[in-house]
């Protein structure tokens, strides 16, 4: 029988990287392919443990290259599209929507023209949350598959596009897919720009942890490897066609995150610093995951075993880390690959 070939977009990235290593270990008998522009935020150093394997391999492209993606797609004939590469920081998204537009709509638009053209078993787009917009703070509301998309950002507003994009190549071309639409990850590997792996890196420094406006704003967080447990499982059981929530029944405000952290790491709650809230600041998000739970998933970290679990994987993992902020991951690529 012929080996499964799938295909991770983003898999340089968070989210993307560890569900590579989850499936190149979990599946020795796939070839998994991890396709990355390895902009900014792509950092191959974290595939260091599993780069040698016979059935992990690097591809370095742009996912909105059509030419190099037809030609990717039809030298390959990939089983399974997996698809995380996006553009997905919102305060980036404010600064410069275009690129989001580009890479998140457009590229997302190359990817299910090569999908359908050599006919994949299953295209998976991996969202996010973001597309419902945001909920007030009663406790009893929650996001679930049916709530209408209300994007408040630059960011949020071309995932919603691309989930569009993929429910229409399913309605009109019957391309198989499914939707997934997480709540907030974290875990190891998290590029250094967002709150958890932030508020870790200035804490063990003592520098200042920046929090934007009262803190209030409410994040139902999950941990990146429940998140590759239930990707792995929509893949294989998804119904053809349906979205999937995935949330980590864990709703904490920003305030609470960070001095979690803080008090974890023995420090004191003078480095907070209010600052200006963001543009469109989101006040709550929290996912209803039971459709996705009926089809046999339930996250296995609570809150405070995963941010426990988080926090000691950065203070074994400061190499990484620092090589992450000082800009030398960057180098690697050429290192390892082009000599």
């Amino acid at each position: 029988m012929a080996r499964k070939k799938v295909l991770v977009t983003g898999g340089a990235g968070f989210i993307g990287g560890n569900f590579v290593q989850y499936m190149v270990n979990k599946y020795p008998d796939y070839d998994i392919y991890n396709l990355d522009l390895l902009t900014y935020a792509g950092d191959l150093t974290k595939h260091k443990e599993i780069e040698k394997k016979d059935n992990y391999h690097f591809v370095k492209a742009d996912i909105a290259d059509r030419d190099a993606i037809t030609a990717l797609f039809e030298k390959e004939q990939f089983d399974y599209v997996t698809h995380f590469a996006a553009e997905s920081h919102v305060d980036r998204s404010i600064t410069d929507p275009e690129i989001f537009v580009v890479t998140n709509v457009l590229g997302t638009q190359v990817l299910l023209d090569a999908s359908k053209a050599i006919g994949v078993t299953k295209f998976v787009h991996v969202s996010t949350d973001e597309v419902y917009g945001e909920l007030d703070f009663d406790p009893t509301t929650f996001f679930t598959e049916d709530t209408p998309l209300q994007p408040n950002s630059p960011y949020s507003a071309s995932k919603a596009s691309s989930d569009m994009l993929v429910r229409a190549y399913h309605e009109t071309f019957g391309l198989p897919i499914n939707i997934t639409r997480c709540s907030n990850n974290y875990g190891p590997y998290h590029f250094p720009e967002k709150l958890i792996p932030l508020t870790i890196s200035r804490v063990l420094n003592d520098q200042k942890i920046p929090v934007y406006g009262d803190g209030k704003n409410i994040r139902d967080w999950l941990h990146v490897l429940d998140h590759c447990a239930a990707i792995d499982l929509v893949l294989h059981e998804g119904a053809n066609g349906e979205v999937y929530n995935v949330g980590g029944h864990n709703e904490r405000t920003n305030l609470e995150v960070v001095k979690t952290i803080i008090s974890t790491l023995g420090k004191s709650e003078e480095l907070i610093e209010f600052v200006t809230d963001r543009l469109g600041h989101d006040k709550r998000y929290a996912i209803d995951p039971t459709k996705l739970e009926a089809l046999g998933w339930k996250p296995t970290y609570t809150f405070e075993s995963g941010i426990a679990q988080t926090i000691q994987w950065y203070l074994d993992n400061k190499e990484w880390w620092e090589q992450i902020i000082s800009g030398e991951y960057q180098n690697y690529f050429e290192k390892q690959y082009t000599l």
